[in-house]
């Protein structure tokens, strides 16, 4: 769960893929560096991320079976929510209790 902001938007295939700034990291099960990129499973522009919005988002690692493929994977129905003060406050307090 982390704080990002889009910097831009491309489509790889049949996947979306975003370059985003790391801006905070609420709750990290592994690392993230200051500029990632964020795939999405579709093309559709689901869900909505805008070019130099910020978000709150919740992604995992997607690593595949022969380990030639780690990437950081938005799946559909993920959680992104724009950035605003009390959702990083929100997203804080729970990682606490989680």
């Amino acid at each position: 769960v982390f704080h990002g902001r889009i910097l831009a938007r491309r489509l790889v295939g049949q996947e979306t893929r975003y370059e985003l700034e790391v801006l905070a990291r609420y709750r990290q099960r592994f690392p993230l560096v200051s500029r990632e990129y964020l795939w999405v499973p579709s093309t559709c522009g689901c869900p909505p991320l805008r070019h130099g919005a910020e978000y709150v988002l919740m992604a995992r690692r997607h690593v595949n079976h022969e380990h030639t493929l780690n990437r950081l994977l938005l799946p559909d129905g993920g959680y992104a929510r724009p950035w605003t003060p009390r959702e990083a406050r929100l997203v804080r307090e729970a990682a606490r209790h989680c």
